[in-house]
């Protein structure tokens, strides 16, 4: 099956809409401005989602490829420090709510939330909810082989257990590929897991506040 950048690529140019800029275009980063700002026409009359649009664009920016290239370089893609134990519940940032769809049509959302009991003799969410489930997010292409250096370990070590899973997410952020028809054929060709407990999803569309809560700015890495 296509990786990502390979299907993306297809379905791009079969669409007539291949990236890259062409003889006489505008530069990539005024296209991607007019382009959000045509999307977004809808918001001109809201003042606050105007405001909020221009901090967002100043603080997209501020940082460019070029930054990220070289903290990859000079930290070898690990742009961060692992914690050797469990951060406590009270202090750690809670992972934001998150669409997410497999090659395989299945749709669900990320984190898994045990639902509440209909009544005593029902457990919360018995059998459908992992013990543990490790998310490996990756941004761009580049990216995945970082996401794999986690899940591959992780795997190896608990994947005996059942109730242990890993879901490698995939961020789409091309506007072509999350319309509907596109998406659907995109999903069709893309890789699928052979293995029960490691589930490759991708998610669909803007990226940038789920980004802004986890703190994350390099989109390099995974």
């Amino acid at each position: 099956m296509l990786r990502a950048p390979g299907a993306a690529g297809a379905l791009l140019r079969l669409a007539g809409a291949a990236a890259g800029v062409q003889s006489g275009g505008a530069p990539p980063l005024a296209r991607a401005a007019f382009t959000r700002g045509f999307l977004d026409l809808h918001k001109f009359g809201n003042k606050e989602a105007i405001e909020k649009e221009k901090a967002r664009l100043k603080d997209e920016m501020s940082r460019g490829y070029f930054a990220d290239i070289s903290e990859i370089r000079k930290n070898h893609g690990k742009i961060a420090t692992a914690c050797k134990v469990i951060i406590p519940e009270v202090d750690a940032v809670k992972f934001p709510d998150l669409a997410v769809e497999s090659p395989d049509g299945g749709a669900l959302n990320l984190p898994l939330v045990v639902p509440a009991p209909q009544d005593d003799d029902v457990e919360a969410g018995d059998g459908v909810i992992p013990d543990a489930s490790l998310v490996c997010l990756s941004f761009r292409a580049s990216s995945q082989k970082m996401a794999e250096s986690w899940s591959s370990p992780f795997l190896d070590a608990f994947g005996a257990d059942n109730n242990i899973h890993v879901y490698e997410v995939s961020f789409i952020d091309s506007w072509l590929l999350s319309s509907g028809p596109v998406r659907r054929a995109f999903l069709k060709v893309m890789r699928k897991s052979n293995n029960p407990h490691r589930h490759v999803v991708y998610a669909f569309g803007d990226h940038y506040d789920f980004r802004k809560k986890l703190q994350i700015i390099n989109l390099l890495t995974g």
